[in-house]
C-alpha cells in the first residue's frame, strides 16, 4: 500500500500529466481554436492604449465606453488576443480600421460571443473588405445569412453588411 506522501506525489504527477494532455490548443488531446481555455482580459484603457500605438481607431454611437450601455463601444474584459488579432489585422492590410463594436452590451450571447471578449466589429472600408474576401476563405454563410471568411489562423470574418463582425479564436499570427 502507498504511504500517503506517495500517494500525493503519485496524484499530483497524474494530474500534471492529464493536464499536459489535456490543455485547450496547447496539450497533446487538446483541440485548436474552436476550443474555449483561460485568457488574458484586458481593461478598455489598456486596449485603447494598443489600438492607439497601432493605428486603430474605435468609434461610438452614443459616445462612450461603458460596457453595460448598448451604445457604447467599450473594451472591458477583451480578451488580448482580440486586441492583438485586431493590431496584426491593421499591419497586414495597412487599412484604416475602425472598431465600432467591442465587448458592451446588446450583442447575441454565446461562448464566442462579444461580452466574453472574443469579438470586435469593424466598420466596412473598401480597403478591408478587398483584403477579407481576396485573402482569407469563403466558408459559407452563417446562421443569420452573413457570408463568412475564414483566415489562415482561423478567426472567422462574418459581412453583417455594415460592419465586418470579427470571431477572434487567437492574435492571427501576432
Amino acid at each position: 500500500m502507498l504511504t500517503r506522501p506517495r500517494l500525493r506525489s503519485a496524484l499530483t504527477a497524474l494530474v500534471l500529466v492529464l493536464g499536459a494532455l489535456f490543455v485547450p490548443g496547447v496539450g497533446a488531446l487538446g483541440g485548436g481554436a474552436t476550443e474555449a481555455h483561460a485568457v488574458t482580459k484586458l481593461t478598455h484603457s489598456q486596449a485603447t492604449s494598443r489600438f492607439t500605438s497601432s493605428g486603430v481607431t474605435w468609434s461610438s454611437s452614443g459616445g462612450c465606453s461603458n460596457r453595460n450601455v448598448s451604445t457604447c463601444t467599450s473594451f472591458d474584459q477583451l480578451n488580448l488576443t482580440s486586441a492583438q488579432g485586431a493590431q496584426t489585422l491593421k499591419s497586414a492590410t495597412g487599412c484604416a480600421l475602425n472598431i465600432t463594436g467591442g465587448t458592451e452590451t446588446g450583442h447575441a450571447g454565446g461562448t464566442y460571443s462579444h461580452w466574453n471578449g472574443y469579438k470586435l466589429d469593424f466598420g466596412k472600408s473598401t480597403c478591408l473588405t478587398n483584403y477579407v474576401k481576396g485573402v482569407f476563405t469563403y466558408i459559407g454563410v452563417r446562421g443569420d445569412g452573413a457570408p463568412q471568411y475564414r483566415s489562415g489562423s482561423g478567426n472567422v470574418y462574418a459581412d453583417e453588411g455594415n460592419h465586418w463582425d470579427v470571431t477572434y479564436y487567437n492574435c492571427g499570427g501576432c
